[in-house]
């Protein structure tokens, strides 16, 4: 009797030590996650906050995908601690007018935009976006690693109502028709309306016509941003109808990428920011974005408003006051892809002729007037002073491919040599360009300051190091300086390379 109920006792022991060791089995991982930091504190930081303010030595936590706390803040269990000891923490940067979209889904990890400090892209630009709500929901079901907002395209709402038959004005009734898709792609969340009225087919629409257009997008809380009609032989024209639209709409208004692209027109920079001005102190809300260089890119057909391809005297005219033989890349031409590369200048010494024989060369060829081109068309001085201008943010206008080096050096040229060498403005001028300026001027909210509820978009960096190392031999080099990049508080680039991590998000208006 005795031996049975001892046995009894032990089996019961037995039982509650199994019990205990299933129970702490079970909360094992509920107890290890407990333990497992919840938030990121950065400390020892010198915080940007992207207003423009002298820099201050706080703590920054992030909690979710929020900061949750600016200021002398004290580690806690649950922080998950990093020493910044030597950098500089901002703003993620805003690249108010971007064309990295391209590929950007088969290429999630966006290293040319991480490696700049860059978390959130404008796409839709140049009168291109469309069909935002399928965009919208496919970076839902699959994000990538920046966040992502866009603008509404004329140009697709024009070809929708127009077909090929766009070389002309369009009737009211084609008018409406793209009001009715605009609607749409505003509900959506469209930031506003995007026109390139230097291409095909926006050249051809009327003032009246986008006119319309803008009323539909500043009826939705919307803005208007615009390539305008001409950066060279009509700029002033063409930059007094993009004012008249913030005018007449009482709407925001951008000018894409603003230069002086013509070597008549340089020096003039200041003439240009006294329009500007006087828009402004009159009522309307005018903004732009620059990117650093004196390169743009684009087409061989853009050259000839008139779309007189095979006119000679039009052609000489480009190559003596918009940008010279030697200046001219050829960055793409599926017919003849042993020029990409190669100036007009080398091309013209090559085939033995004139560069004027040789741009109609090119331009008679069915593909011709589409041929990618990298030309020379700005002064340095003048993209320096328009960049200066209170309210002019930087963008890149780039793509994670191609010729031009804005795609990858955009931000840092601006950041670095910008701030070290030249001085253009300090260090806290440059970041309010690239985080709360960019922000404001396309409407993106909660974005581009550090401060507690704002998204946790965030670059951490070396002022001393950070420079741009893309060249048009070399314009995939991946710049140098940024240490770390947070968006919507997850780490998506650290230690020169991407993570992998995809917590990117469509921004709607």
């Amino acid at each position: 009797m005795e031996r049975h109920s001892g046995n009894r006792q032990v089996i019961h022991v037995r039982r509650i030590a199994q019990t205990l060791i299933l129970t702490l089995l079970a909360t094992a991982p509920q107890a290890l996650a407990a333990q497992q930091p919840v938030s990121t504190l950065i400390r020892n930081a010198s915080v940007i906050d992207g207003r423009g303010t002298p820099a201050r030595a706080v703590s920054v936590r992030i909690t979710g995908d929020r900061i949750t706390g600016v200021g002398d803040l004290t580690a806690t269990a649950s922080d998950r601690v990093i020493d910044a000891r030597g950098l500089t923490l901002a703003p993620g940067f805003i690249d108010t007018h971007s064309h990295h979209d391209r590929g950007l889904f088969e290429d999630r990890n966006a290293l040319a935009m991480l490696s700049q400090g860059v978390t959130t892209i404008v796409i839709g630009q140049d009168g291109g976006g469309s069909g935002l709500a399928a965009l919208f929901s496919r970076m839902d079901a699959q994000p990538v690693a920046v966040n992502v907002a866009s603008y509404a395209g004329h140009g697709p709402l024009r070809r929708a109502a127009m077909g090929d038959d766009f070389r002309r004005a369009a009737t009211a009734e084609e008018v409406e028709q793209m009001a009715s898709a605009l609607r749409e792609e505003m509900a959506a969340g469209a930031l506003g309306l995007s026109t390139g009225l230097e291409y095909d087919p926006g050249i051809y629409s009327t003032p009246e016509e986008v006119l319309a257009l803008a009323r539909v997008a500043a009826d939705a809380g919307g803005r208007y941003i615009s390539h305008i009609r001409s950066e060279d032989r009509y700029f002033w024209n063409a930059l007094d109808e993009l004012i008249a639209i913030g005018r007449t709409h009482d709407m925001p208004v951008q000018v894409s990428h603003l230069k002086l692209g013509m070597i008549d027109l340089w020096g003039q920079a200041d003439s240009v920011i006294r329009v500007l001005d006087r828009a402004r102190a009159s009522g309307v809300d005018v903004t732009a974005d620059v990117y650093p260089y004196t390169y743009w890119q684009s087409n061989l057909g853009v050259f000839y408003p008139e779309r007189n391809f095979a006119d000679s005297v039009e052609t000489a005219f480009v190559l003596e006051h918009l940008s010279p033989a030697d200046g001219i890349i050829i960055n793409r031409f599926a017919a003849q892809p042993e020029y990409v590369g190669k100036t007009i200048a080398r091309i013209a010494e090559e085939r033995g002729e004139s560069a004027v024989n040789t741009m109609l060369h090119i331009l008679a060829r069915p593909d011709g007037p589409d041929v990618g081109i990298v030309a020379r068309g700005m002064d340095e001085n003048d993209v320096a002073r328009l960049m200066q201008w209170e309210w002019t943010n930087v963008c890149s206008d780039g793509t994670s491919t191609g010729l031009h080096p804005r795609g990858f050096g955009s931000f840092p040229r601006v950041l670095g040599p910008w701030v070290r060498d030249d001085r253009l403005f300090p260090l806290e001028e440059a970041v309010r360009k690239v985080s709360s300026l960019a922000a404001q001027n396309v409407g993106i909210p909660q974005r581009g300051v550090i401060e507690t509820g704002y998204f946790a978009d965030l670059v951490l960096f070396d002022p001393a190091l950070i420079a741009d190392r893309a060249t048009f031999d070399d314009p995939q080099a991946v710049a140098t300086g940024v240490s770390a990049v947070w968006v919507n508080g997850q780490v998506v680039y650290e230690n020169g390379a991407a993570t992998g991590a995809s917590s990117g998000r469509a921004i709607r208006r």
